[in-house]
């Protein structure tokens, strides 16, 4: 399979080139730095040019495109930076099929779990509706950016992601280090869902979709045991051999983070429903696997 992935610098595009290229499959990266190697394609993220006559070279396209919502805090720039990053190179993408003579099979877009809210009584699966906060407007958007390759024939795949888990990159190192400090403990009241998901399974989720005819439509990228906060820094605290005591106040992580302390302080529950429909197997399905496998060097 040739595969062309826009956002392939990035965390979790790096990842899914790496597992492609090992079992040998031809990637394409479309970034906006200067080439580095020759399946690197420059582009701007937003306008057409030369990029755009080679994705009649590819069998499918990844988006995984996006400004990090990590980044603190988040000023009105910082919010216009994650729509712009997510939308634009979208209808970048989409105005080259709609011209290209010969198009991909597929195209794979990410997408977040925060699309259904933070708040809710039920576990979210894909036919839950949209929340209306700007983390679940700026998912729906996202989407409807790439949504029309549906109409140019292509399959259309949207993988809502949960938090990814990995040893070095990513949220976790981060999420992990207060435990590793020895001031670990529950966020807030501890109830609120951490919705996550291991990076080989993250990976192994996109190629099981690529792969799989009949997979299109959302999908959330999501491991099937749920955690709360609290259940979830209790289970890293025990992986690392370290107390679990300090709780964190709401009042204090509202205060130091802004508006967005609601990515720690709420979160709601969800299932992957479709992956499971289709028959993706999990490589770590629960936590205390994951974490084994993430905390096993520390």
């Amino acid at each position: 399979m040739r595969v062309l992935i826009a956002g392939g610098a990035g965390f979790l595009g790096a990842a899914l080139r790496r597992s492609l290229e090992l079992d040998g499959h031809e990637v394409g990266i479309l970034t906006r730095r200067v080439p580095r190697s020759p399946i690197e394609i420059q582009w701007d993220g937003h306008s057409q040019g030369p990029w755009a006559d080679r994705v009649c070279e590819f069998d499918a396209i990844v988006n995984a495109t996006g400004y990090g919502l990590e980044h603190w805090p988040w000023t009105p720039s910082h919010k216009r930076a994650f729509h712009d990053s997510r939308i634009l190179p979208g209808r970048a993408l989409i105005l080259a099929l709609e011209r290209a003579q010969h198009r991909p099979r597929v195209f794979l877009q990410l997408s977040g779990i925060n699309r259904y809210g933070l708040h809710g009584t039920d576990s979210a699966d894909e036919h839950t509706p949209a929340a209306d906060d700007f983390l679940a407007r700026l998912t729906v958007d996202w989407e409807a950016a790439t949504q029309p390759v549906e109409g140019l024939g292509l399959r259309w795949i949207a993988a809502r992601n949960a938090v990814v888990l990995d040893s070095r990159a990513g949220l976790f190192p981060l999420m992990a280090l207060p435990v590793r400090l020895f001031v670990g403990g529950p966020l807030a009241d501890g109830r609120q869902a951490v919705p996550w998901i291991h990076l080989a399974d993250t990976v192994g989720a996109y190629r099981f979709l690529l792969e799989n005819e009949a997979a299109s439509g959302p999908c959330n990228i999501i491991a099937p045991q749920p955690a709360s906060n609290a259940d979830f820094l209790r289970a890293v605290a025990a992986a690392l051999r370290r107390p679990y005591w300090l709780r964190t106040p709401a009042f204090l992580l509202r205060l130091i983070l802004g508006e967005m302390s609601c990515l720690v302080v709420d979160g709601r529950y969800a299932r992957p429903q479709r992956l499971l429909e289709l028959g993706y197997a999990f490589r770590y399905p629960t936590l205390p696997e994951a974490l084994e496998q993430l905390l096993e060097r520390s």
